[in-house]
């Protein structure tokens, strides 16, 4: 068991704990309180993501604080190869989108977080201005990991993954992971800097470092795994 899930079920422990004693903790730290995207992600953050995938109402609550343009999707048929259910299209935040993109719950509330707290705060403090576009290489796609023949299903099957290949800053500045990613000057730094700050809202954060396959993006999904690489 991971240090950070064994930590974060001691921290719900104490939480049951202290309700029953009547101690109200505030809503960051209350396991039970629906996910703001206007609070810096914490401890809890993973677990209160989890909990969107199959309940609307929460997943709604924690929408509305998100800042998202978004449209509900009708759920796929379920002799579908790859059926989806409670997925949205996000067509756009405080940055637009090279295009909108299918994703879970989890998956879009994820990508709020990672907006407001790791991608327009790098980019003030590297650039002092925001990002004006998101470049992404897509969400959704029924294959296997790595587009093999035999496997398990890739994240992004269930539109539990996103794939962002780039950034354009306010000024027309464009930011390319192929491009950018080595070397020591700015882009490069604030590349790190956002796949670094990914990693507090992801559950699974993947650059070109990882391996070839990763070269020209950052993976970022909701799977299972805590990976940061």
């Amino acid at each position: 068991m991971g240090k950070g899930l064994l930590l974060c079920l001691l921290l719900v422990a104490a939480g049951v704990v202290a309700w029953y004693q009547g101690v109200r903790v505030p809503d960051a730290w209350n396991p039970w309180a629906v996910l703001d995207v206007r609070q810096p992600p914490n401890l809890l953050t993973a677990y209160k993501l989890g909990r969107l995938q199959d309940d609307p109402q929460r997943c709604a609550q924690a929408l509305a604080t998100s800042g998202l343009r978004f449209r509900p999707q009708a759920d796929s048929a379920a002799q579908a190869p790859c059926p989806l259910e409670n997925v949205l299209r996000v067509e756009g935040g405080a940055a637009r989108l090279s295009s909108s993109f299918l994703a879970s719950c989890p998956l879009a509330v994820a990508y709020a977080l990672f907006e407001r707290h790791a991608l327009q705060a790098a980019a003030q403090r590297a650039f002092a201005q925001p990002v004006a576009q998101v470049d992404h290489l897509g969400s959704f796609a029924c294959r296997n990991v790595y587009n093999r023949k035999d496997g398990r299903l890739s994240q992004h099957a269930t539109a539990n993954a996103l794939d962002i290949a780039g950034f354009r800053l306010a000024d027309g500045q464009r930011i390319n992971l192929l491009k950018d990613w080595r070397g020591e000057g700015a882009k490069a730094q604030f590349l790190r800097e956002v796949h670094a700050g990914a990693c507090d809202s992801f559950n699974t954060v993947l650059g070109p470092d990882y391996n070839a396959a990763h070269h020209n993006h950052f993976h970022l999904d909701m799977g299972f795994w805590q990976v940061c690489r």
